[in-house]
């Protein structure tokens, strides 16, 4: 069987303009998708108030945590898919394809359940201000909802991805991001829904692009195509996608859980450093796109590679990439120390928050290299299959995040800005971490093709 038209062979060419052509749709896309959250910021906090804005933000790492597990074994079932595909087994290619929705359905329906069960528990733990907590608890289980929707999209764009397809998943978010602008003006505005009208016309706008690409798969991509026996459960392949993913997963939690860990430590400075820190993470969110979207696209380059057994051309996309995030990093910090104030008054119009929030860019702003060099030792390290380094990558954000949150806002001239100086500081100590695990070639034996 020849490769379809919907794919794309990342084995051959140049790997800059491979890399480079594969993220630009992915760096659009997940600009997009932070839209979801950021239209929902942007409206509460003009139409609701900076209150109801801090009820939204307290919520960010628990929905984080949970919506990791599920996005972590979607990933892990892309990194199945690219090395087959590189291999050019593309029997197994199906016969995986086939076995994620087994995994990706019920790990999302245990999750969803989890997550609307805790909710007031978990907000309370955190000591979520008392006049935000009970907006918070409504957008949190709300959201919930729609986890199983998510799940199933990350899960299908996982897999296009993995056979180098990233324009086709930018097409289904960008339909979803236009709905949900329009339907949290018309919950929010028009209708005068609160946090709840954010929340559900996030959860339907997901449904909106789980659905959708469920029927372009299908109608369009052969490999979604299989026969009966592939769609037997094959526990193999189901043993090697929680192998694989539940490491990048619980590494996405573990980053979640750091993140939590610091917005208790929000919590307790009052609702304007809440809200501040809400505007800083929304932003900060979107700093993140270019280096996530690289580090996707170096999952898929890494992956097909390594199926292909060439890991010299890993080693030369792993240069090229620090480059390109080199470049972004220093174009960034100037706009943030400029436009810092314009960019926060976009979100909120209290004067103190605006204020408080420009600063905050202007100290992490300085480490967004940092914040590259995590992101692109990670996309090779998870393509070539390296998951149990996954778990050390995030334990070791939780350590940084608790301790130097915990030592630093202590300080008595340094205060709530301690928050905003960990955040850097953990960066700058997780890069060197990755970066070690990179250079000391164990990748090169992580190969998982051969298991399913």
């Amino acid at each position: 069987m020849k490769p379809s038209s919907n794919t794309a062979d990342m084995t051959k060419g140049s790997p800059v303009r491979l890399i480079l052509t594969f993220s630009i749709p992915l760096i659009i896309g997940n600009i997009f998708q932070q839209l979801y959250n950021m239209v929902d910021t942007v409206v509460v906090g003009n139409f609701v108030g900076s209150n109801a804005l801090g009820a939204v933000g307290a919520c960010g790492s628990i929905s984080w945590l949970f919506f990791s597990l599920s996005s972590g074994l979607a990933l892990g079932i892309g990194i199945i898919v690219s090395q087959n595909y590189g291999a050019k087994q593309f029997d197994q290619v199906r016969a995986t394809i086939a076995n994620s929705f087994y995994v990706l359905i019920f790990t999302a329906i245990v999750v969803s359940v989890v997550c609307y069960l805790i909710a007031p528990a978990a907000l309370r733990l955190l000591k979520t201000p008392d006049d935000i907590i009970d907006n918070s608890i409504i957008y949190m289980r709300t959201t919930c909802l729609g986890i199983v929707a998510i799940t199933l999209y990350n899960g299908v764009s996982s897999i296009l991805q993995a056979l180098g397809n990233s324009k086709t998943p930018l097409y289904f978010l960008i339909m979803a991001s236009i709905c949900n602008v329009l339907l949290d003006l018309l919950f929010v505005v028009v209708f005068h829904l609160g946090v709840f009208g954010v929340a559900f016309a996030t959860i339907l706008s997901q449904t909106l692009s789980a659905v959708v690409s469920l029927i372009y798969a299908f109608k369009k991509v052969p490999y979604f195509r299989m026969t009966r026996e592939q769609l037997k459960p094959n526990f193999s392949i189901i043993g090697t996608s929680y192998r694989l993913g539940v490491p990048i997963a619980l590494q996405g939690s573990m980053i979640a859980l750091s993140c939590i860990a610091l917005q208790y430590v929000v919590n307790s400075f009052g609702s304007t450093v809440v809200s501040a820190f809400t505007i800083t993470n929304r932003i900060e969110q979107l700093i993140n796109q270019p280096y996530n979207s690289l580090c996707t696209a170096l999952t898929t380059y890494a992956g097909q590679n390594m199926g292909a057994g060439n890991t010299d051309r890993v080693k030369l996309g792993f240069k090229k990439s620090i480059y390109i995030a080199g470049i972004f990093s220093a174009i960034m910090i100037p706009i943030m120390f400029i436009f810092g104030k314009n960019i926060a008054g976009l979100f909120v119009k209290e004067t103190d928050v605006i204020a408080l929030s420009a600063s905050a860019l202007r100290i992490t702003s300085v480490c967004y290299f940092f914040l590259g060099m995590i992101y692109i030792p990670r996309g090779i390290l998870n393509g070539c299959g390296d998951a149990g380094f996954s778990v050390i990558n995030g334990l070791t954000e939780v350590i940084c995040r608790l301790l130097f949150s915990c030592v630093l806002t202590k300080i008595p001239k340094i205060g709530f800005w301690g928050i905003w100086i960990t955040t850097g500081f953990t960066w700058l100590v997780v890069s060197i971490v990755c970066l070690l695990r990179y250079a000391s070639g164990k990748w090169k034996q992580k190969a998982i093709r051969s298991e399913n």
